[in-house]
């Protein structure tokens, strides 16, 4: 896998992982209660649940070329009008995401919290599946697909555990969620335009 691919990837990982949401509200939320080692440990177990997305995901794309590559072609065309569909959502919600608040009826912790929030949402298996049929190709190796998966669940560890470092309990973490719908909005932005670019691309290839 080249290294433009890799970047590509990357860039489209770290906007997921940067836009607020659940995840952030369970990452801050644990922050708070448990101090920094449990808000890292909650980080670490989401990018390990997301990592196991990601690899189902690549090893499930790469099936469906061999098998089947009319539909293959199908799959990455959708992928891509779900990256315009969640681009537009993202630009269009008008409601300010709370970025602190959480069900209190959540009584796990840490490690085991991150993981079940990433791994039960089924949303990340499509996401990435969007994503990955992008790049996907028949010379891609077992190896190649393992760097996928762990750039996705590297990127996503990387963020929550800054999160729980850095920013839990500053200014920062203030400011960002006062902007929350601002970066909603550009992160929506970028992800319309890499489903368009996208879009456009598989259909001067058919």
């Amino acid at each position: 896998m080249d290294f433009k691919s890799i970047f590509a990837i990357s860039v489209i990982c770290v906007l997921g992982a940067i836009s607020p949401g659940p995840s952030l509200a369970v990452v801050i939320k644990n922050t708070i209660q448990g101090g920094r080692k449990q808000g890292v440990l909650t980080g670490i177990g989401h990018g390990l649940g997301l990592g196991i997305y990601a690899f189902i995901s690549v090893l499930g794309i790469s099936s469906l070329i061999t098998d089947n590559k009319e539909l293959f072609i199908m799959l990455q065309i959708m992928g891509s009008f779900f990256l315009i569909f969640l681009g537009s959502k993202m630009i269009f919600n008008r409601s300010k995401r709370e970025l602190i608040k959480f069900d209190k009826k959540e009584t796990s912790k840490g490690f085991f919290e991150g993981f079940m929030i990433s791994f039960f949402n089924p949303k990340i298996l499509m996401f990435f599946t969007a994503v990955f049929s992008q790049f996907m190709a028949d010379d891609l190796t077992l190896v190649d697909k393992i760097i996928m998966a762990a750039v996705a669940g590297a990127i996503d560890i990387t963020w929550y555990v800054f999160v729980a470092i850095i920013l839990a309990g500053t200014k920062v973490l203030h400011a960002l969620e006062k902007r929350s719908i601002y970066i909603d909005k550009i992160t929506g932005y970028i992800l319309l335009i890499l489903g368009i670019l996208m879009l456009i691309k598989q259909f001067i290839d058919l």
